[in-house]
């Protein structure tokens, strides 16, 4: 069936670029342009921008790609929009393509129009529960009534590495894990000699010194190219845009099959709206996104931070001119081998790592992602006025597709530990100790496998009506539903496919009404419906109300003052009932279960009448209680809010204030609503909606644009102050500084570390530390919060905000000055008041893991005033790898995301080319620069892929 339907699209996308074709040649003699107006998209329909009410912010994306150039659709959103930190006011929110709930990645940024941002429960409630947590609404191009345009825009850029991250060298290593040796009362694990040899590089292979950040490993730099073509124009009988786009990416690696890794992306959208009648228009939008991702077995990156630089003796590679070749059994591994690389190595390995990474990327083949995506949609709309001035009806129904699966090539292959010995006075190889066998594979296979399925319908009547010039009414009634099935084999997806699919389906209704827009009242609401609750639960109202007042009409403002060309108050108050917090179906209903299989319901008593020979059977047990009234989880939620523009409109601002409150999250309620012997033989708690959260904040948005001289310039500021709160939580605490009620939602909670303990009396008068092991001076002490003479859980305090959904504050600039044909761009983005812990590998190195830079500052008697880390040790060390202050920073952070110049050509260039009309070149640079002072920390990725700088020169041409 699935194939139908992509059959389906592919003949729709060719008829649609045929179309196109034939389009084209209708408007050569039409010339007229249309001109865009000033309204802006907002929860099904658009408005004039003058009267949005709520907290509601639009980005031209046509406009601004001209001096900004990105691919991803989000990207960089928040420079411009307050409030947006990745999602919004701390939650996610539903994203919308051309008014489909479709994901970010679907769309590239050169096939956008604009973005609208819905933050406030007003502005998003006729989108019902799925909407309930804000909304981001992306409306790709369309056509316009003018003469056929192609306009090609090619980019090529290189990727560079920012940092990588610092490991100590093999001789470094084995030095101070001998000293960890000597701290823990244990024989030294490496010899002199040994560290000599590793240190003169003797013998590379026998004492090896792996680095795996060099260019044996790894190229200097990747690159990345595209290329879009734009085809666009219509009369008044129908408008096309289509957009055909093809993308490049290589990896930074260069062993083995990692050389080839490399993504190929080839899109293609087609929009064509048409005038059927004169009272009837349609629509249909089409695309398909193909895409294929070549990348090698193994984890390069993870062994980058796993293998340490000796590795008990372990080098990928065994050299074969140092083999002992009189020995026939060494000449038969050579010549009966299927993988001697370069001609000069044999793979090696160990016992206790027969294969790694590195040997998986050389030898055991590759894996192919397969991705295709294809989008379809219909729409009409009815102009119903012969009825009544003002009426309208229109109807959307939507189709999309995502498949992937992998193609896999997977060959057996052998390794081999060499064995030295000095022969004639050279360190040879005398025997091989093979790991495995070589094997052949010449099919590949198809691995694993997901696909997604998203169809939505909405239809709506629309009433917009003037009267007596003065009174403005308009109207909203809408039905909206949408479903998205997912499905996978068992290896994608644990369990597989979903059961149940995910639905929202809601009636939604609005009525607004002002007066010389100056006096405006709104009332949106919606009737929202969830399967997951019970019959009787599974409706509700979600109705919200507005109110706004444009105080610069009024005569003793205007005739006061004259800066203020406009200035708007809005309020506005909203109850939304939502399910996406109810994280399963049938939550409200009880279950049971009398298999004992792992993780399922059921018990084995030995005095089950019945059962097997012996005696005893399995039992039913409850896995949870019932609960009828289980409901919605709502949201909420006052705010007010101030448009104005200063200065002969110089200056734009627009700020929100508002209180959110999530009431009746769920929870088990086994702390303070049922007793304990609801546990034990079987669970008998029910779901309940109990817990409350509470979220605050202030956002300000900020622009200036001017001119001096020949130079126009405009300046931007997004900025969000946040807070937020457990209200209400089902808790039981000995201690009243451990209650989560009460706290930040994004709390850290940690121990407060006091230094080092210097000497053993030091650590027998303190309190007992009960993380196991045995504290020894230079570990780490930590305060006894309670007094008990314990430090354990009840002593971890909040030591602040992580950041978790947002910080605390957050902020976006924008920049650009404009001197004749030139153009430059920047903007960047930044944060403040969060706090992190370093706490990886990279920090907490615990046995044999891997050295790195942090340790040089370890603790010794010598160094006992000016340690910056703990002592080392060959043991886990659990004290000494706590989240606690000592490991704590300062998460503050300003990043510059991208600078661009642009220069576009003097138009009277091409006055006498019949093929170019204009053209424009730029250069950017992106991710370029992070201002911290743990920059260093920031920059670096530890156990995955660096960071890179982009580094991109790009040109477009109009014809």
């Amino acid at each position: 069936m699935m194939k139908k339907h992509i059959k389906a699209c592919c003949v729709f996308i060719s008829l649609s670029l045929t179309t196109v074709g034939l389009q084209a040649q209708e408007v050569v003699e039409n010339r007229s342009q249309t001109k865009p107006d000033s309204s802006i998209h907002v929860a099904f329909g658009k408005i004039n921008e003058r009267d949005v009410l709520g907290a509601v912010t639009s980005v031209d994306v046509s406009s601004l790609i001209d001096k900004n150039y990105s691919t991803y659709s989000l990207d960089n959103l928040e420079s411009f929009v307050s409030g947006y930190s990745g999602n919004i006011w701390g939650q996610s929110p539903l994203i919308l393509i051309d008014g489909i709930p479709r994901r970010a990645e679907d769309v590239r940024m050169v096939e956008i129009e604009s973005i609208t941002v819905l933050k406030d429960a007003s502005s998003v409630a006729l989108y019902g529960s799925a909407g309930s947590k804000g909304a981001i609404l992306i409306n790709t191009r369309r056509g316009s009534i003018k003469p056929l345009s192609i306009d090609v825009r090619a980019n090529t850029g290189i990727l560079v590495p920012k940092r990588y991250p610092t490991y100590l060298s093999a001789a470094e290593y084995m030095t101070l894990y001998n000293e960890a040796s000597r701290n823990d009362g244990i024989a030294e694990r490496y010899t002199p000699e040994a560290i000599y040899n590793t240190t003169v590089g003797s013998n590379p292979y026998r004492y090896p010194d792996l680095n795996f950040f060099s260019d044996e490993y790894l190229k200097k730099y990747s690159s990345r190219s595209d290329i879009t073509t734009e085809i666009s124009g219509g009369n008044e009988r129908a408008r096309y845009y289509t957009n055909i786009g093809m993308s490049h990416f290589n990896d930074i690696l260069k062993v083995g099959e990692g050389n080839n890794n490399k993504d190929l992306t080839f899109n293609i959208r087609t929009n064509v709206d048409m005038n059927l009648t004169s009272w009837l228009k349609a629509s249909t939008d089409a695309v398909a996104i193909i895409a294929d991702n070549n990348y090698a077995r193994g984890n390069f990156w993870g062994a980058t931070a796993n293998i340490r630089p000796n590795h008990d003796g372990f080098h990928p590679f065994v050299p074969i001119d140092r083999l002992d070749l009189t020995n026939p059994d060494l000449q038969a591994i050579v010549q009966n081998s299927n993988h001697i690389i370069d001609g000069k190595y044999l793979l090696g390995g160990l016992s206790n790592m027969q294969t790694n990474d590195l040997s998986q990327m050389i030898a055991s083949g590759y894996i192919k992602n397969r991705n295709r995506t294809f989008m379809f949609n219909v729409g009409a709309e009815a102009d119903l006025s012969s009825i009544t001035p003002g009426l309208s009806f229109s109807t959307r129904y939507s189709m999309d597709y995502t498949t992937r699966y992998t193609e896999g090539y997977n060959v057996p292959y052998a390794t081999y530990q060499p064995h030295w010995q000095m022969v004639d006075g050279q360190e040879m190889i005398t025997s091989l100790t093979k790991f495995g066998n070589d094997g052949n594979s010449t099919n590949e296979f198809i691995g694993t496998s997901l696909y997604y399925q998203t169809m939505s319908l909405t239809s709506q009547f629309s009433y917009q009506r003037t009267f007596n010039q003065h009174h403005n009414v308009t109207g909203t009634l809408l039905g909206w539903g949408y479903m998205r099935q997912f499905s996978s084999d068992v290896d994608t997806n644990q369990g597989g496919s979903d059961y149940q699919p995910f639905r929202n389906t809601n009636l939604g209704i609005h009525a607004g009404y002002n007066y010389k827009q100056r006096y405006y009242i709104d009332f949106t609401g919606s009737v929202v419906h969830s399967a997951k609750l019970s019959n009787d639960n599974r409706r509700a109202l979600s109705p919200s109300a507005t109110l706004g007042w444009r105080i610069s009409e009024e005569d003793f403002f205007k005739n006061q003052i004259s800066f203020v060309d406009d200035l708007k108050l809005t309020a506005s108050y909203a109850s939304l009932k939502q399910d996406l917090d109810i994280t399963g179906y049938y939550l409200y209903r009880e279950n049971y279960g009398n298999s004992t299989a792992e993780g399922a319901l059921g018990a084995w008593y030995q005095w089950r009448d019945g059962g097997t020979t012996g005696g005893g059977g399995a039992t039913v047990l409850s896995g949870r209680g019932a609960n009828p009234n289980l409901t919605f989880v709502e949201r909420k939620e006052f705010r007010i809010g101030l448009d104005a523009s200063l200065l002969n409109n110089r200056i734009q601002l627009n700020a929100n204030y508002f209180r959110q409150y999530t009431n009746g999250l769920l929870t088990r309620g086994d702390a303070t609503v049922f007793p304990s012997y609801f546990l034990g033989n079987g669970d008998f708690r029910p779901w309940l909606n109990f817990n409350n959260d509470m979220r605050t904040g202030a956002d300000l948005s900020l622009n200036l644009n001017d001119k001096i001289g020949n130079v126009e310039y405009s300046l931007g500021f997004a900025g969000m102050i946040y807070n937020s709160r457990a209200t209400k939580r089902d808790e039981v605490y000995e201690n009243e500084y451990q209650y989560r009620t009460g706290r930040p939602l994004d709390a850290s909670w940690g121990y407060i570390a006091e230094g080092f303990f210097q000497n053993q009396s030091e650590i027998e008068n303190h309190a007992r530390q009960t993380f196991g092991g045995d504290l020894k001076p230079g570990d780490i002490k930590y305060r006894d919060i309670n007094e008990d003479g314990l430090i354990d859980s009840r002593d971890q305090v909040d030591l602040g905000h992580n950041g978790g959904a947002v910080n605390p504050f957050s902020y976006g600039l924008n920049i650009t000055l404009k001197w004749k044909n030139l153009t430059f761009f920047a903007l960047g983005s930044g944060h403040a008041g969060s706090i992190g812990f370093k706490n990886n590998a990279y920090y907490w190195v615990r046995g044999l893991s891997k050295y790195a830079e942090p340790v040089l500052g370890r603790w010794t008697e010598e160094t006992a005033s000016t340690a910056t880390y703990p002592r080392l040790t060959t043991t886990g060390n659990n004290n000494n790898f706590q989240n606690s202050t000592f490991w704590m920073y300062k998460n503050n952070r300003f990043n510059l995301n991208r600078v661009q110049f642009t220069y576009d050509f003097d138009e009277h260039l091409f006055q006498n080319s019949s093929v170019v009309n204009r053209m424009s070149v730029y250069v950017n640079g992106d991710n370029l620069l992070v201002i911290s002072k743990e920059r260093k920390m920031m920059e670096t990725g530890f156990g995955s892929a660096p960071q890179m700088r982009f580094y991109n020169v790009g040109v477009k041409a109009f014809f």
